[in-house]
Parts: structure tokens; C-alpha cells; sequence
């Protein structure tokens, strides 16, 4: 256990990072919060925890593509978990110069304020998306890397840029990389609030993309101890790790699941806005989690099953947030 230690955490207003800042403060840690600096002053999720936890938390507003920011954020911490990224994937097919910026750009601006800082530990986001369609299963680490989309091309650099910090200056560099991840505070950009929150709202034709593509699905409390064990334990540095479960359920069955539980009169429609250019669909995700379950003490502690309920359950509460009627990307 480091506690006392100094955690900044980037893109700590978005989804992963809120519930990241939460765990982080109730382990004891001093936690710093890196919100995207916006007019509205909103530090995004982070507005919705509760005070006793906030009143841990030391917020910095900046843009992680501004690199003296990002330096100013950094000075006084002792690690760092980046987590700060554009992530739609729809998004990145007309503005991949902003997912350059973002995720390439604002990678390199940690890394080199890492390496001029001293920087205990520096922990990247990846994603499964780096890995494209699987060519075997489990993916485990060593599975090539396919550019599938601007996203996950940007995702690759940004992973790569980081290995070459630890390569070449010895930056105590480890590369997180959670499979997807799913729970309360997502954004209905992704798969299972965009089935949930039409359901709720009443709809009977659940509009949805492809029904066959696999995913390997983390609770997003999982997602965070995951970051956390890593971490914590001394041997991931120089690392890339996936974050799994190394069981996968098609788009199809998911929906399928979630219309038993909330609306079995309702079907599913293919809506054609909603695919991706055939070469870009990633058809199958099924993660290894041996490296993980091996190098630290993280297990999942949540099943699907317990992880749909309690996302169902905060969606119902917080539906008014959510813009059912339109494909959000």
C-alpha cells in the first residue's frame, strides 16, 4: 500500500476516471484531478460524488493538449495515471486531427513532463480497440496491433510513444489497457447505455449497429481496481496489461439480455447510421487476463449480470441526462 503518495489523474471528469479519483481517495491516497477546463466550470462527473469524498480532491483545470498546463499539473505529484483521451470512435472518422492532438499529442505532453519532473510512475490508458479484430483468442499482450479506426490508430501512437519513453530514458512507464468497460456515469456514445437508456424511455424498436461483434465487458469498478493493482504492484513497470474478464457475449445477446430485464415487448432495429465501415468494425474482442491475474492481486468482482443491474439502476435515476432521441457519437 503507497498511500500519502500524490495521484494526479487526468480526464478525471469523464467516465473511468470519476469512479478512478473515487476509489483512489477511499484507499487514502492524495488525489489531483485533472478536468478539462471549460466556461460552464463543470469538472463533469466528478460534480455528481459526494462531499465527502470532493473534499479530497484538489481539481486542475486545463487541456491536456496544452503542454505547460499539463507540466503545471504535474509538478508536484508523485504519479501519474493518464487517462484523458477523445474516445468515440464515430467522432474519429471526421475529426481524427482533434483525436491527434488529444491522445498522441496530449500523451507526449505527460511523458515529457514526466521524464523533466522525475515522475514515480507514469500509467497510460490503452484500449482493446488497438488490437483490431482478433486474429487468435485470448488476446493476450503479444496479439498485433491493427489501426482500425483514427481512434485506435491514435491510441496505437500514443501506446507506442510511451514504450519508447521507458525504452529510451528509462521513464517508469506502465500500459494500462482495460477491454470495455461499462457501468454508471457512461456516455450514451457507448453500446450499453444507448440499449438501456431506450428502454427505459419506453422505446420498442431499440435502434442499434452491428448485432455480431463481441466484446470482453469490465464493470467499470473492476476497470478502476485494475488501474490501482497495477500500481500498486511492484512488478508492471514497463508493462503492457490488459484489463479483461476473458469472457465475451455478442451485441446481439447483450441487447437481447437487457430487453428480457427491462422491456420484452421491445425489438431490435439495425439502424444503418449507426455501422461502421465494414473494415472498420471490430468483430471480435475476447481478452487474456493471465499478465493481470499474474503480476498484481486485481480478480473481478462483479459479474455481467451484477454490473447491468446497477448501470440499469443508475440510468433510471439519471435519465433526464441523457439525449435518448439521437444517435450520439
Amino acid at each position: 500500500m503507497k498511500a500519502g503518495k500524490k495521484i494526479l489523474v487526468t480526464g478525471a471528469d469523464g467516465f473511468i476516471g470519476s469512479h478512478l479519483v473515487e476509489e483512489l481517495v477511499k484507499k487514502g491516497y492524495q488525489v489531483k484531478a485533472f478536468v478539462y477546463y471549460n466556461s460552464f466550470n463543470t469538472w463533469g462527473w466528478l460534480d455528481t460524488l459526494p462531499q465527502d469524498i470532493m473534499q479530497n480532491v484538489e481539481i486542475f483545470q486545463g487541456d491536456i493538449r496544452d503542454s505547460n498546463g499539463v507540466w503545471e499539473s504535474m509538478k508536484d505529484v508523485d504519479v501519474v495515471f493518464h487517462l484523458a483521451a477523445l474516445i468515440a470512435i464515430p467522432f474519429s472518422y471526421h475529426s481524427p486531427d482533434a483525436y491527434v492532438d488529444t491522445n498522441i499529442k496530449g500523451t507526449l505532453n505527460v511523458l515529457q513532463a514526466a521524464r523533466k519532473l522525475g515522475t514515480e510512475r507514469v500509467l497510460i490508458t490503452s484500449t482493446s480497440e488497438v488490437y483490431g479484430t482478433a486474429q487468435y483468442v485470448p488476446i493476450d499482450e503479444k496479439h498485433p496491433f491493427q489501426g482500425q479506426s483514427p481512434y485506435s490508430a491514435t491510441k496505437i501512437g500514443a501506446d507506442r510513444l510511451a514504450e519508447s519513453f521507458y525504452r529510451s530514458f528509462q521513464l517508469p512507464v506502465t500500459i494500462v489497457r482495460p477491454f470495455n468497460t461499462y457501468g454508471p456515469r457512461q456516455s450514451a456514445r457507448a453500446v450499453i447505455p444507448t440499449i438501456i437508456t431506450q428502454l427505459l424511455a419506453g422505446k420498442t424498436e431499440i435502434k442499434l449497429g452491428a448485432l455480431t461483434p463481441t466484446r470482453d465487458f469490465n464493470y467499470v469498478k473492476d476497470t478502476a481496481q485494475g488501474f490501482i493493482s497495477i500500481y500498486e504492484s511492484g512488478k508492471t513497470i514497463g508493462e503492457e496489461i490488459n484489463i479483461a474478464t476473458q469472457k465475451e457475449i455478442s451485441i446481439g445477446q447483450l441487447a437481447e439480455e437487457l430487453i428480457r430485464q427491462i422491456n420484452p415487448n421491445a425489438r431490435i432495429v439495425c439502424d444503418e447510421e449507426r455501422l461502421r465501415p465494414e473494415k472498420s468494425e471490430v468483430n471480435r474482442l475476447l481478452g487474456q487476463n493471465e499478465k493481470i491475474l499474474r503480476l498484481t492481486d486485481w480478480k473481478p468482482q462483479y459479474s455481467l449480470e451484477e454490473g447491468l443491474k446497477h448501470t440499469i439502476a443508475f440510468l433510471k435515476d439519471n435519465l433526464e441526462k441523457y439525449k435518448i432521441d439521437i444517435y450520439n457519437i
